[in-house]
């Protein structure tokens, strides 16, 4: 699905401040994975996103994605990240930034669904709403009843919950997760982890998910990716990752580094 070839991003180059943050990234994901990426602040995970979303562009390297004709790879290493938006969904921690507030639920949810259409003759009937009702009771949130109320008025959790749908809709190739239920109440963390999961499972997603918290991070997925000083340190597979508890992973990151991992934030998670 995405390859990514001796990947390496150095901020400010050639001077006093020069910040090697992606050393020599070798990744290969493949279709349906669900990835769970951990570390410490610093590792270098949120610059590999913007790496693959195309907000930044690497020192050196290679990006390559599952395109036309099927199976075969295409470049995308200087591809644009207006572009990429087309494919790669992307949800950061902050629930507001992925709805527009100031437009009704049933607004946001119509320019979900014409995502990546060359088309301005967008039409809301009731048939669209009837449409938009049923996707949105899968949520559980009795949101379905509420197409008209601008999004701004719903709670972090609801609208965390409806920029998942929102990004599911728009049939993303890959979906990135930035910590997206880190500033949420546990209860409604727990909620928007859920349908994450049940989305995944449903429409066969790829998915690349940041979090801080150990605990979920081999909960989830398929596959748990350690970063460390912007390597990938462990890449742990599913068959490994099924057995894999919280000690496995700190000793061997102690192997690794030669050090104990001591980040309250993961280790209390």
């Amino acid at each position: 699905m995405l390859e990514l070839q001796n990947i390496n991003k150095i901020f400010g180059q050639f001077t006093p401040n020069e910040n090697h943050a992606l050393k020599n990234i070798n990744l290969k994901i493949n279709q349906g994975d669900f990835i769970t990426i951990i570390g410490s602040n610093g590792a270098g995970k949120s610059t590999l996103y913007n790496i693959i979303a195309g907000t930044y562009a690497p020192t050196n390297g290679e990006i390559f994605l599952l395109g036309d004709p099927p199976h075969a790879l295409r470049k995308i290493t200087k591809q644009p990240e207006y572009k990429r938006a087309k494919f790669i969904g992307r949800i950061f921690q902050n629930p507001l930034l992925g709805t527009a507030g100031k437009l009704s639920l049933e607004d946001n949810m119509l320019l979900a669904s014409y995502k990546g259409i060359r088309s301005l003759k967008i039409n809301l009937n009731d048939k669209k709403r009837e449409e938009f009702r049923e996707r949105i009771s899968v949520l559980g949130m009795n949101l379905e009843h509420r197409l008209k109320d601008n999004v701004e008025l719903f709670s972090g959790g609801q609208r965390q919950a409806l920029t998942l749908l929102m990004a599911v809709m728009s049939n993303p190739q890959i979906l990135l997760l930035d910590e997206h239920t880190a500033a949420l109440d546990p209860s409604n963390a727990a909620k928007v982890m859920e349908l994450t999961e049940k989305f995944a499972r449903e429409y066969n997603l790829t998915v690349l998910m940041i979090t801080h918290n150990i605990h979920q991070a081999i909960a989830s997925g398929n596959r748990l990716l350690m970063m460390d000083g912007g390597e990938i340190i462990i890449d742990i597979p599913k068959e490994k990752k099924e057995k894999l508890s919280v000690g496995d992973l700190l000793n061997w990151f102690k192997e690794i580094k030669h050090k104990d991992l001591d980040n309250d934030r993961i280790l209390l998670g």
